[in-house]
């Protein structure tokens, strides 16, 4: 082997070497320690590092108040459509016609019917008219009748007290005659004894006789004349009593009329207030060919296409969206935490189309969120087993974005109690629940831009 290969194998022999130290460094002292050291103290530290207990939870956007909700527009009578003024995904004011229907029961399909239904009401209105002032004259008639009656009544009354009177000087002069009777009757006795005795002739017992048949014939007068007097009383009394029948009987029959006419009046009044209800609920129904938003907003998801298609009553037309709504964030929870929810607890969200940088544990390094306060919660469990909690805009935070839509996606963080790291580690292995706090405390908590 020359000199020149002798260099060669100990320049090979130095390289090997060289190689394997570089390798395996079995000469070099090892900083591994050091890292451990390192990793270990820095996980440590970490452990004691504030973390922030929160509550994962999904939802949608939607509004606390009812009006604002996507509503449906319904027709409230039947018809056939006749001409559309909207399409889908127009936009409408309050009051805008979203299309028009025409009849199609028989009961409304005359074109003049509000003006017959009218003319009923006139010619209705009329007859109670006609019943009124008939009414009337039956009172006018029954104010005649008894003023007439008080009239016949006074009459008979004067001509009874007459007669009373008459009845009286009879009485006195029936009494005079018999008085007289019994004085020549007295007078004849002592003359026909005086006469048989032959103390007196016979012309002057004859006299005396003719004054005795005078005076019996002055008693039988008067008496007759007396008895004519009362009999006479009597009838005026039959009359009163047959006056006062007579116009009691007229004032009955024309107060029959009366009342007849008042419930003619009466029957006419509720064909009236019939016709006046059927007449406004005919005008009603004439305006209701119209159908018209009820608020401003989106017209969407249109039931009915085309022109001729019949409606039923109740129907759902079109739905509307309203474009003023005041959001708010539907989000469910497990019962287990219901516990843990306060009304005005703070949440942050993270809206679907919303780009955002999450720490779960540190909502203050958070970017892309929006803060939100508990509104409500349900007492009722909803159909998958949760509690519904309505979350509403909090003032204090930054504003949600206006290109919100009803039943966005929402991711919901509700914020709990400041912990350790190793706490929180610690409650999740052993399967612990956050902590409750207050809402005071909650309303201090730092949260994401």
């Amino acid at each position: 082997m020359n000199f020149i290969e002798m260099n060669i194998e100990a320049e090979k022999d130095r390289s090997g070497i060289s190689s394997f130290n570089h390798i395996y460094r079995i000469n070099r002292k090892s900083r591994v320690r050091y890292w451990l050291y390192g990793i270990l103290l820095a996980g440590l530290v970490i452990m004691f590092i504030p973390w922030t207990q929160n509550i994962r939870t999904s939802g949608t956007v939607t509004t606390p108040r009812q009006e604002q909700r996507p509503q449906q527009l319904n027709t409230i009578i039947a018809g056939k459509i006749a001409k559309w003024h909207v399409k889908e995904g127009d936009f409408v004011k309050a009051g805008d016609t979203i299309l028009y229907i025409t009849e199609i029961k028989d009961d409304y399909l005359d074109p003049a019917l509000l003006s017959r239904t009218q003319e009923q009401l006139k010619s209705k209105e009329m007859s109670v008219s006609n019943y009124t002032n008939k009414a009337g004259a039956a009172d006018q008639q029954i104010a005649a009748l008894e003023s007439g009656r008080t009239y016949k009544i006074s009459q008979v009354e004067n001509k009874m007290a007459q007669q009373k009177m008459k009845v009286q000087a009879d009485s006195m002069e029936m009494i005079s005659a018999k008085n007289d009777h019994l004085i020549a009757t007295e007078q004849f006795r002592r003359q026909k004894n005086m006469y048989d005795s032959g103390l007196v002739s016979l012309s002057q017992l004859e006299q005396r006789n003719m004054a005795y048949q005078n005076t019996l014939a002055k008693k039988t007068s008067a008496e007759i004349k007396f008895m004519n007097a009362k009999q006479e009383l009597g009838i005026l009394q039959l009359e009163l009593n047959g006056a006062v029948q007579d116009y009691n009987e007229k004032i009955s029959k024309a107060s029959g009329d009366k009342y007849q006419s008042l419930s003619q009046i009466a029957t006419g009044n509720a064909d009236i207030a019939k016709l006046e209800n059927q007449y406004m609920n005919y005008d009603l129904r004439s305006k209701l060919y119209y159908i018209t938003a009820p608020q401003s907003g989106q017209v969407v998801k249109a039931k009915k296409a085309g022109i001729g298609e019949i409606v039923k009553e109740g129907e759902m037309i079109v739905e509307i969206v309203p474009d003023n709504i005041q959001y708010a964030v539907e989000i469910f929870v497990k019962p287990v935490d219901l516990p843990l929810l306060s009304i005005g607890q703070k949440v942050r969200f993270l809206f679907d189309g919303f780009p955002a940088v999450v720490f779960s544990g540190w909502p203050a390094a958070s970017y892309g969120t929006f803060g939100g306060k508990v509104a409500a919660i349900e007492n009722s469990i909803s159909y998958n087993g949760k509690f519904r909690v309505l979350v509403t805009e909090d003032p204090v935070e930054k504003k949600w974005p206006t290109q919100l839509k009803m039943g966005t996606g929402v991711q919901a963080m509700l914020l709990l109690k400041d912990v350790s790291i190793w706490y929180e580690l610690w409650r999740n292995i052993n399967g612990f629940p956050p902590d409750f706090y207050s809402t005071q405390k909650n309303e201090q908590k730092p949260t994401g831009k």
